[in-house]
């Protein structure tokens, strides 16, 4: 018995991927999550990183209610579902997708959000990750720290910034699910959701990722991650 109710006091980690944006920047014909890269488009290698590792109970996919792409490209699982529910921005879209988690999830378990456009995630990060925020009462992400020098343009004027204490943020970013969502719900205006459990007055644990999670943003990333991908499977 007492291993029963242990077990049923583990927390479920489940991901869930906002797929409802079309990447303009890109300049493509279709979303960039639908482009090709290797033997599957990207969506797909990001959508199998956590279909393949153990720990992840569910992939939930949020696409916009008009996309036309998504069943033609994604390959089905049991493990997977698609969300038709995206709305207007990532805000919106994680909102709706965490809304419907609601009765599928209890307050503790985890949430991992993850870019649809970051193929190159691989089993050494989501563990990495795992092992160093599963013990957080908040949660954090993946994040690269800053080793270039930082320039910034003010009025015409080039300043140089300090380094020391930047990080890039990556994703998945792992948070305790009710803290999630209210944390967004109160936010109007965020990038990502580690802006919106900072705005909450909560600190995430920055966990240091790999330039392999690299976000496909320009045409000129599809080379560079085609790349990384072959380097990882040999």
């Amino acid at each position: 018995m007492n291993l029963e109710i242990t077990a049923k006091n583990v927390p479920k980690y489940v991901a869930l991927i906002p797929a409802a944006g079309v990447g303009t920047r890109m300049g493509a014909a279709i979303p960039k999550q639908y482009l090709q890269l290797g033997s599957k488009v990207i969506l797909q290698h990001a959508v199998d990183a956590f279909l393949d590792f153990a720990q992840i109970r569910h992939v939930y996919v949020v696409v916009s209610p008009d996309d036309d792409y998504i069943d033609n490209y994604l390959q089905s699982s049991a493990k997977l579902s698609i969300l038709r529910i995206g709305g207007a921005s990532r805000r919106d879209t994680v909102c709706n997708g965490l809304h419907y988690l609601g009765k599928e999830l209890r307050a503790d378990d985890w949430v991992m959000v993850h870019d649809a456009a970051r193929p190159g995630l691989n089993e050494e990060l989501l563990t990495r990750l795992i092992s160093q925020v599963a013990d957080s009462p908040v949660g954090g992400l993946l994040a690269l720290p800053v080793v270039d020098t930082v320039k910034r343009v003010v009025n015409g004027k080039v300043q140089t910034v300090s380094r020391d204490g930047l990080w890039l943020a990556q994703t998945p970013q792992m948070f305790r699910y009710q803290l999630l969502l209210q944390a967004l719900e109160n936010a109007e205006s965020v990038t990502d959701e580690a802006s919106a459990i900072e705005a909450a007055g909560y600190v995430p644990l920055l966990v240091e990722g790999h330039a392999c999670n690299l976000k496909v943003t320009l045409a000129s990333d599809m080379d560079l991650v085609a790349n990384q991908l072959k380097t990882a499977h040999k």
